[in-house]
C-alpha cells in the first residue's frame, strides 16, 4: 500500500492538462451493454474505478482492450446477466449495469453495491423506476433481480435527484417501448454527457441538462466513437491548489462552464480567475477570504468538492461556514484537519470552520476519494511534512495527482508505506 509524503510551503506555478472525467466515463463504458458493435473511447482516464469497469464488462461477455487513453468494447457476445459481488463491491458505478442488461437481456442479476464510506446511498429509486419500465424485481441474498421481456415507457419522479439512477433509467429506457419521462432528473454534466453518446448512438433523449428528461424508445443501438468530456472535479481540486498557494496555475482541457458555482466561491475567496474557451487560469490571494458555501446538485456547489474547498477555508481570514446537504458522512476529513490544526466545529450538518494563519505538518489518513485530495491539499499549505496514508482512495478517481502538482513545483512523493 502506498502513501504520499507532501513538504508544504511551496507556492504553486505552472500549466497542467485535465483528465478525463471518470463520473462520466463509467457510465459511457457502461452504456457499450446496448450495443452489438466496436465502441471506441477516448480521453479516458487511467483510473482504478476505470479498470474495474472493465474488468466488469468482460465478466459480462463484453471483449475490451485498454490502449493509453483509448478503450475498445465490443458487447456483442454479451451473454452473463449475472454482476457478482466481488466485483461491484468495489464501487458503487457498478449498479449502472442493471438497466442496459435489463434492456438487452431480459434479465439482471447484481450484487448490491460498495464504494467510499461517505453516507447511504441507496438505489430505490433506481429499483423503483425500473418497476415503472416494467421490470418484475426481487432483492435476495444481497442482490437484485430484475426481469422484463420488454421494457415499457414511462413517467417516472425521483423523489430525489439521482445521478445514477438518472443515467440507469435513461438507459435502460432507451430500448424500451414507447415514451419515458423522468422528472426531477438530475442535471450534471455526466447526464448530459452520457444522453449525447446514446443520442449519437440512435437514441432518442431530449431535455439532457435540464430536470425533466423525454427519451423515447428506439430497437435498437449502433456503437459510437466518442472522447470523454474533461473531470470537473480535478479541475477544481487544481484551482484550489492555486488558491490556497497564492499560487498562478492554468488548466487546460478543461470546462469552465461545468465550474461557474466554484468560480463564483473562488473569486468571492479573493483569487483571480480568467476564462477562455478551453482552459482556466487562476491566481491565489495574498490573503484569503472567508466564505460560506452550501453543496446543492448541480449546478449548485458540488459535494466533490466540498472537503477541498474546507481546507482552503481553514486558512482563511475569519469564520466561514459549511453546510453539507447530499451525504450525511462527509465531514470524516475532519478530524484528520483538525490533527493538523484546523479549527472546525461539526454542528449536525454544518461545518464552521475559523481560519488559522497556518496548518502543520502530521501523519493522516484518508477516508474517501474526496477527503484523500483534501488531505493533500492541506499538506501543500502545512508547516512541515504531511504523511497522507491509504492513498488507494486517490487513485479511484484523480489521474497521476502527485505528478501534475511535482510539475507545478510542490514537493508530492508517492512511497510505499
Amino acid at each position: 500500500m502506498d502513501k504520499i509524503i507532501v513538504e508544504g510551503g511551496r507556492t504553486l506555478s505552472g500549466v497542467i492538462a485535465i483528465s478525463g472525467a471518470k463520473n462520466a466515463a463509467l457510465p459511457i463504458l457502461i452504456s457499450s451493454l446496448l450495443t452489438d458493435g466496436l465502441n471506441t473511447y477516448n480521453n479516458v482516464p487511467d483510473l482504478k474505478d476505470i479498470h474495474s469497469t472493465c474488468v466488469l464488462l468482460q465478466n459480462q461477455g463484453a471483449h475490451v482492450e485498454m490502449n493509453g487513453d483509448c478503450v475498445t468494447i465490443d458487447a456483442g457476445d454479451l451473454h452473463n446477466p449475472e454482476a457478482p459481488y466481488d466485483l461491484v463491491r468495489k464501487m458503487r458505478a457498478s449498479i449502472l449495469v442493471l438497466g442496459p442488461l435489463v434492456a438487452r437481456l431480459k434479465k439482471a442479476r447484481v450484487s448490491l453495491p460498495g464504494g467510499c464510506a461517505i453516507g447511504a446511498r441507496p438505489i430505490n429509486l433506481h429499483l423503483k423506476g425500473l418497476a415503472s419500465l416494467g421490470a418484475k424485481i426481487e432483492l435476495q441474498h444481497g442482490y437484485v433481480e430484475a426481469k422484463a421481456d420488454r421494457l415499457t415507457g414511462a413517467d417516472i419522479f425521483f423523489d430525489t435527484v439521482t445521478v445514477t439512477g438518472t443515467e440507469n433509467l435513461m438507459m435502460a429506457a432507451a430500448l424500451a417501448d414507447g415514451v419515458t419521462v423522468l422528472r426531477n432528473a438530475a442535471r450534471e454534466p455526466e447526464v448530459v454527457a452520457l444522453a449525447d453518446v446514446l443520442n449519437q448512438m440512435g437514441a432518442d433523449i431530449q431535455g439532457a441538462g435540464t430536470s425533466v428528461i423525454t427519451i423515447t424508445g428506439v430497437s435498437s443501438l449502433h456503437p459510437v466513437s466518442v472522447s470523454i468530456i474533461p473531470d470537473r472535479i480535478e479541475a477544481g481540486t487544481f484551482m484550489v491548489a492555486a488558491a490556497l498557494t497564492h499560487g498562478n496555475i492554468t488548466l487546460t482541457h478543461c470546462e469552465p462552464g461545468h465550474m461557474q458555482a466554484l468560480i463564483e466561491k473562488l473569486r468571492l475567496a479573493g483569487a483571480v480567475i480568467k476564462i477562455s474557451d478551453k482552459s482556466v487560469q487562476v491566481i491565489g490571494p495574498e490573503r484569503i477570504a472567508s466564505v460560506d458555501i452550501k453543496t446543492l446538485p448541480y449546478p449548485g456547489f458540488p459535494t466533490d468538492m466540498q472537503a477541498q474547498f474546507m481546507v482552503l477555508m481553514s486558512v482563511a481570514s475569519g469564520l466561514s461556514i459549511i453546510s453539507e446537504t447530499i451525504f450525511e458522512n462527509r465531514f470524516i476529513h475532519v478530524s484528520e484537519l483538525q490533527r493538523m490544526g484546523a479549527d472546525i466545529t461539526i454542528s449536525g450538518n454544518a461545518a464552521v470552520i475559523k481560519g488559522m494563519p497556518y496548518l502543520s505538518g502530521a501523519p493522516v489518513m484518508a477516508s474517501d476519494l474526496r477527503a484523500s485530495a483534501s488531505l493533500i491539499l492541506a499538506g501543500l499549505v502545512a508547516q512541515g511534512q504531511t504523511e497522507v496514508h491509504r492513498v488507494y482512495h486517490l487513485d479511484r478517481g484523480y489521474e497521476a495527482m502527485e505528478k501534475k502538482f511535482e510539475k507545478l513545483g510542490a514537493s508530492v512523493l508517492r512511497v510505499k508505506d
